[in-house]
């Protein structure tokens, strides 16, 4: 099969297609953390403003350059706020599969932006963001939302196999979102302080939960599996009023001391992930179990 010289089987491809938008979502996921309101490190000279002014310091492009010193940099709390919102609806609409193409394009758009700004800078290594304006290419012109996608549900229009899709989809993800939060309430039990979700190393991270934190994931986590299980769209409005919430309350408290679930952004952008697919499925789903007590028959097949 490797030294085939035709193509994979559309099912691989499909799959690999899904991987990579994963992945491009995971990238955006884990450095959202650092862009922290309210003054995104102006004046300590760090974090984003500190990797902005390096378009100065060291011009890959010397008009955008201009840009920078004359523009932006006297506008910072607007770029900031422009840099955190793009990144975020990058991250979110990538996991989730939602929009795909739009944030494909966003995901061009950034990562252009990025190696304008840095790809000269000390060391960097300016083919990290050639691959990253390909890899977004590759998902605005290809079909990579077949599998875990909102769009997928979006594409079955209506009826019982847009039903089984939905159910599909809040049911991965309830498992997803259940073992994120089982694992950070293993690693927070006992410890009294907020633990990580991921390898700080590698640069992966799954967000930042404490106790209450990893509970309030794993609650949400219960009522996804149970809308999608017994077809109770309740159960997913729930979950996502409740994950909707908790993004909320972290972005309200970020920058301005602890938080009270221990998150950081990057936890922010989870619970908003948790909450766009629960509204994305929810009204797909069968109101109520039959008369008989099963479950309706696109939720047999779970």
């Amino acid at each position: 099969m490797l030294l085939s010289p035709t193509a994979p089987s559309p099912i691989v491809g499909a799959i690999a297609l899904t991987g990579l938008r994963l992945l491009a979502g995971l990238i955006w996921l884990y450095n959202v953390v650092w862009k922290v309101p309210s003054d995104f490190g102006e004046r300590s000279h760090t974090g984003l403003y500190h990797y902005t002014h390096l378009a100065v310091e060291h011009p890959v492009f010397k008009p955008f350059s201009w840009l920078i010193e004359h523009v932006v940099l006297p506008n910072f709390d607007g770029y900031g706020w422009a840099v955190l919102v793009i990144e975020s609806v990058l991250a979110v609409l990538l996991l989730t599969g939602a929009f795909v193409r739009l944030a494909a394009l966003l995901g061009v758009l950034q990562s252009m932006a990025i190696a304008l700004s840095v790809s000269e800078s000390l060391g960097e290594w300016p083919w990290a963001y050639a691959m990253m304006i390909a890899i977004h290419a590759v998902l605005l012109f290809t079909w990579s939302t077949r599998y875990a996608a909102v769009d997928a549900i979006r594409a079955a229009g209506s009826g019982p196999a847009a039903r089984l899709v939905a159910q599909r989809l809040l049911g991965g993800w309830g498992v997803v979102l259940g073992l994120i939060g089982l694992v950070a309430f293993c690693r927070a039990v006992g410890k009294g302080r907020t633990v990580n979700v991921g390898i700080r190393e590698l640069e992966f991270s799954l967000g930042d939960y404490n106790l209450s934190g990893a509970l309030l994931l794993i609650g949400i986590a219960l009522a996804m599996l149970a809308a999608a299980i017994f077809g109770w769209r309740i159960f997913a409005g729930v979950a996502a009023l409740v994950a909707a919430s908790a993004a909320v309350s972290i972005y309200l408290q970020i920058g301005k001391g602890e938080v009270w679930i221990g998150g950081t952004l990057t936890t922010e952008l989870v619970f908003l992930c948790a909450a766009v697919i629960s509204l994305a499925t929810g009204h797909r789903l069968d109101r109520e179990v039959s008369p008989d007590g099963q479950r309706p028959k696109a939720f047999r097949r779970l």
